[in-house]
């Protein structure tokens, strides 16, 4: 039986594929393993990178540390990566952003998504949500449009960065419902909630998993999500399609790449790894939970995950207008 069909059967009958005491093959790793994740704590890819890296420690027998690195869109952290020694104990959470979006957005980029890095695993997806501080007056997209239209340019928005998807999904909104709203990028998604928590913003655009556990206190107002599909997490909340703008997706998604020239056995061996801890039960509740599902897969699959999406969001930054400098 093969070793991924093992897994969800055993976890199935309530079994754990992950055995007490496993140890990391012989040579890897052999010191404590990075993973940088490339914006501040506290955001989605950021809890992603905790929950599998605690697993990891007790497969690996080794420290596994998640290092925060956050600037540029998430470029400041994956140029650290893509220049580390690709022995595979130096690990970057790329996300929507820095290896999709990016490399159409900087005239200048410090590394190439795909030419520089060895894709590991898909690890989310998940939709990003648009969120209104408590005090604004609607309770949908719908209300939020048409509040917007009424005060052009007097309504900001927060997102995680210049060109993140927050930012450009949000942009994509404005420009099919013909809105203005003044934006205001932000350094990921902890100080843009906390400054939309606080009243200095109205309206906040970032991951279901960050935004959650505030929405559930009442803190802000979840007014739509930017997948094809509601959140199974949040299924109060309706998509920006199904409120007037038709065929409208924007998902942010998170995964594993490694430096450059990674030995395929080491690649091998930390996807296959990883991919059993995305299987393990508590593991998964943790991100059900928290709103970003996990995937999982070969290191073959993410790669032609990546590429479609560089071409996607090529598009949508050429509809944008959108550049930084």
């Amino acid at each position: 039986m093969k070793r991924r069909e093992w897994m969800l059967g055993a976890t199935a009958l309530g079994l754990s594929p992950w055995p007490l005491g496993a140890h990391a093959q012989a040579g890897f790793p052999t010191r404590t393993v990075r993973i940088v994740v490339p914006f501040p704590p506290g955001g989605a890819t950021d809890i992603t990178a905790r929950a599998l890296a605690e697993k990891l420690q007790e497969r690996w027998g080794q420290p596994v540390v998640v290092e925060n690195r956050a600037g540029a869109g998430g470029n400041v952290g994956s140029e650290m990566v893509s220049k580390a020694a690709p022995d595979g104990h130096t690990l970057v959470l790329g996300v929507t952003g820095s290896h999709g979006i990016n490399i159409s957005l900087y005239p200048k980029m410090p590394y190439h998504p795909l030419n520089d890095f060895e894709p590991v695993v898909h690890a989310t997806l998940y939709p990003n949500v648009i969120a209104v501080h408590p005090s604004v007056p609607a309770n949908d997209l719908r209300q939020l449009l048409a509040l917007a239209r009424s005060m052009p340019g007097r309504l900001s928005y927060g997102s995680d960065g210049n060109g993140t998807a927050s930012h450009l999904g949000m942009e994509l909104v404005k420009a099919r419902a013909q809105v203005f709203m003044v934006h205001l990028p932000y350094r990921g998604s902890a100080p843009l909630l906390t400054d939309l928590i606080g009243g200095q913003i109205q309206v906040g655009v970032t991951g279901l998993p960050a935004v959650l556990p505030h929405a559930r206190a009442g803190r802000l107002r979840m007014v739509a999500v930017t997948t094809p599909q509601r959140a199974e997490a949040a299924p109060e909340v309706g998509t920006v399609a199904e409120q007037g703008l038709a065929d409208y997706v924007a998902a942010p998604w998170s995964g594993f790449f490694a430096p450059k020239g990674t030995p395929p056995a080491i690649l091998e061996q930390i996807s296959r790894d990883m991919n059993a801890a995305m299987q393990l039960p508590d593991v998964r509740k943790r991100m059900a939970d928290a709103g970003a599902p996990l995937v999982g897969g070969t290191p073959a699959e993410f790669r032609r995950f990546v590429e479609a999406e560089i071409r996607r969001w090529a598009e949508a930054v050429k509809f944008s207008g959108a550049s930084v400098n």
